[in-house]
């Protein structure tokens, strides 16, 4: 499993939402900034996040995203899995038995379904809340 660029990002900004969560709506050209990303490129993430309620938008003067929920509601799983699509190691345990025609008799496939056990439980038991903490901002 390769978390992708989108992914990463979307981590990122949630994590930079969640430390201006005392302020009303940030400015997508302040997130880019802050996090040297392309306007552009954070427009198509945001559109996800605010599609998916995530974060709040307001459009025009004075607008721009926030969090709707406290950091801690937000695992890293779920913003991943939303990003991602499956977090899954092998494309035979996130596509179900269709995706490989030995998936009845094969010996790999537990120890595979162990594996995507493993990281979905890791991810989810993170949140931004917990991320705010290990590496507080001076």
């Amino acid at each position: 499993m390769i978390v992708s660029t989108k992914g990463r990002y979307a981590l990122r900004v949630m994590v930079c939402l969640a430390q201006r969560a005392t302020e009303d709506y940030v400015p997508l050209k302040e997130i880019a900034e802050s996090e040297n990303i392309s306007q552009k490129y954070l427009e198509s993430i945001m559109t996800v996040l605010s599609k998916a309620a995530f974060v709040d938008a307001v459009h025009g003067k004075g607008g721009g995203y926030r969090l709707n929920r406290k950091p801690e509601a937000y695992t890293i799983g779920s913003i991943l899995k939303l990003t991602e699509g499956s977090l899954a190691a092998v494309s035979c345990t996130s596509q179900g038995p269709a995706a490989c025609s030995r998936s009845e008799c094969c010996q790999t496939k537990p120890m595979w379904d162990k594996l995507d056990q493993m990281i979905d439980a890791f991810f989810e038991g993170i949140t931004i809340a917990d991320l705010l903490k290990e590496n507080p901002i001076p």
